[in-house]
């Protein structure tokens, strides 16, 4: 047995030991791909495990995240804070090894994974970040931002969808320092794949674009070597190394089979396995010199400082980038940000335009866009739709990517993943348009943003049965309710050019989690407001018109009905009806607020309460309680123009005044 098996077979023993504590996890993959982990961490993943945030570190993404011992395994025997208690631990409350490896708990995780497929779409956002602040920074003789991303996957990924979407766009870009590793040993866990999964693989991704080097045994460490090599010397497109390995690799009798893939092998396999990989070290126990051979520590030292000499003579020769590259990549705002960014907010209210929050929205894009230089936008083939593109857009290629803009394609999930690898590589601020309807392609990338509490900036444009003629298939109604109910995500429905503008304020401040930004096709009116009104649209709900003294009904509305109920306010008024009306453009923020603020705009002393949005009426409960009523969509939409629409779904200010007058 080669002194490189033995190294590999730490791996193996330490996966093997702490699925079984657990009673629970993935051994299969974690022994299968030891062999090719083995090659890549020691001869050619440049890191360094004391800091695991420096910025030029190579990226490494295990996108089979149910195999994460694998990464554990690593990072405990390269140097990483991650002991072998923490091992033990594997799966615990609390503990540094979840069963999925998650952002925040492990040093050295680059990403939440698990969801098969978002790994590779993350692992691709990386790769299009490097690429594109490379083109932007990098100068003669300083290559600052020069390193690779690596990444781990297997069947299940390949057969989900959005591999395709990425993978696709990764060849098209051009994405040179994007390496893939394919686990293919034709199992998942209903077994042997060749049933249901018979896709030619190397065809597939070379008609992608992508350099593919076949057939390379996953057991074989020169054969993985060399693979490595010829992907590092192909620099104009991604490759894909598909590796032949056996699942399991060293249990006697469950490896090759689907047994090894989610389950512990008990102690009696385990024991067998350490006979068979000639481990006979205890449970959890690996001897020094094991520990010394993988240790990165000196060499991640050496790196790191081998970069910080080049960036100091950057920084002696190029000051102002520089400065620039550092605020970027810490994620700080321009010192004048919030300044500037009132004064154009100020201005919009001294001077109403009526328009669609959609167009609003491309012009807050031309405000603050000169502004940050940091943000990357792009839309799902919708750019004349969404108006994401502004005066400075320039689309990224493959032959030139010191752009600020990517045309996505009708890749909504793709695209929204590929933004959450962006953002967690560093130095942008990426944005992405769809219509609000087709998020729900890619929902589960944005509760991965969300989980992740990365602040992605989501525009969604379309945004009810506005829509229109295009009818029901393209109308959202339940969206925002789902949206909203998801933790971490701030969702923003504005009225009118103001609130667009400070929503997109907001998204560009915030740095704990995602951001939707939701916009009207149709054209809307601007509201009067004071300069309080005009501070308070940041809280997510303020008082738009009031009363003397207590209102008798309080109106709730948001987007385009904020209209409709300051009409009906209006008439309400005529009538002898002291009203209220409340323009929530956030729902999230407003329960963010303290108690006394929502108080004073929501009292509980008013128990009259009437809420209206063009979508799901049963989330609005919470706010009008079992006094209150609901303005909203019951049922699907209808294809017809928008104004036939809202009528026939009782958007009209006469039924508004008639339902306030039966609560």
């Amino acid at each position: 047995m080669s002194d490189r098996r033995h190294l590999a077979n730490a791996i193996r023993a330490l996966s093997m030991d702490a699925v079984q504590q657990a009673k629970s996890g993935h051994p299969g993959a974690p022994m299968g791909m030891a062999d090719i982990a083995e090659v890549l961490w020691r001869d050619y993943l440049v890191h360094n495990p004391a800091n695991p945030e420096w910025l030029n570190r190579d990226r490494f993404i295990l996108s089979n995240g149910h195999g994460s011992m694998l990464i554990y395994a690593l990072l405990h025997l390269t140097g990483y804070d991650v002991s072998i208690e923490d091992i033990k631990a594997f799966r615990q409350l609390h503990s540094k090894t979840p069963g999925h490896p998650e952002l925040g708990y492990t040093p050295g995780v680059e990403t939440t994974t698990g969801p098969l497929g978002q790994g590779i779409a993350n692992a691709v956002g990386m790769a299009l970040a490097e690429k594109a602040l490379a083109a932007q920074f990098n100068r003669d003789a300083f290559p600052i931002v020069d390193h690779y991303t690596y990444t781990f996957l297997g069947d299940g990924c390949l057969m989900e969808g959005i591999s395709h979407e990425v993978c696709s766009l990764a060849g098209t870009l051009g994405l040179g320092k994007l390496i893939a590793f394919y686990d293919d040993n034709g199992i998942s866990i209903d077994g042997q794949v060749d049933g249901w999964f018979t896709d030619d693989s190397v065809k597939r991704f070379e008609s992608y674009g992508w350099h593919v080097i076949a057939d390379v045994d996953g057991h074989d460490a020169n054969a993985v070597k060399q693979a490595i090599e010829a992907a590092r010397a192909e620099t104009q497109r991604p490759t894909l190394i598909c590796c032949k390995t056996v699942i399991g690799f060293g249990s006697p009798n469950k490896q090759g089979s689907e047994s090894s893939h989610g389950a512990p092998l008990g102690e009696d396999e385990i024991a067998l396995a350490r006979e068979q990989l000639g481990w006979p070290h205890p449970a959890f126990e690996v001897p020094n010199d094991v520990m010394d051979a993988w240790s990165a520590s000196a060499a991640g030292n050496r790196a790191e400082q081998a970069w910080n000499e080049l960036f100091a003579g950057y920084k002696a020769e190029h000051p102002e980038l520089a400065a620039e590259f550092e605020r970027r990549m810490q994620g700080e705002l321009p010192e004048n940000w919030r300044e500037e960014s009132d004064r154009w907010i100020a201005s919009l209210q001294a001077n109403p335009a009526n328009v669609a929050t959609r167009k609003a929205s491309q012009n807050a894009l031309n405000a603050i866009g000169p502004m940050l230089p940091e943000l990357l936008g792009g839309s799902a083939d919708l750019a004349g739709s969404n108006l994401t593109l502004w005066k400075d857009s320039k689309a990224i290629t493959a032959d030139d990517a010191s752009g600020n803009y990517v045309f996505y394609g009708v890749r909504e999930f793709g695209m929204s993943a590929i933004m959450n690898g962006v953002m967690l590589h560093g130095g942008f601020r990426p944005y992405g348009a769809t219509f609000l309807m087709f998020m729900e392609y890619a929902r589960n990338a944005v509760r991965m943003s969300a989980l992740m509490k990365l602040p992605v900036m989501y525009v969604y444009t379309h945004d009810s049965i506005g829509l229109g003629e295009d009818g029901p298939t393209h109308q959202p109604v339940e969206q925002l309710a789902s949206m909203r109910s998801t933790p971490n995500l701030h969702t923003w429905r504005p009225c009118d050019q103001v609130e667009s503008a400070v929503a997109w304020q907001a998204a560009v401040e915030r740095n704990d989690g995602p951001t939707a930004l939701v916009f009207t096709r149709q054209g809307l009116p601007q509201m009067e407001r004071s300069e309080e009104q005009l501070a308070n649209i940041r809280r997510g709900g303020y008082i738009l018109i009031d009363t003397e003294g207590t209102p008798d009904v309080i109106l709730m509305a948001t987007g385009s009905e904020v209209e409709l109920a300051m009409q009906a306010a209006a008439q309400l008024t005529a009538q002898g009806e002291k009203v209220r009306v409340v323009s929530m453009p956030s729902t999230c923020v407003f329960d963010s607020q303290d108690a006394d603020y929502q108080e004073q705009v929501l009292p509980r002393a008013v128990r009259r309460r009437v809420a209206v949005e063009a979508a799901s009426a049963d989330f609005w409960r919470k706010y009008v309680g079992l006094d209150g009523a609901v303005l909203g969509m019951t049922t699907f939409g209808e294809s017809a123009p928008a104004d036939e629409l809202f009528k026939h779904f009782g958007f009209t200010v006469e039924n508004l005044v008639e339902l306030v007058g039966k609560v």
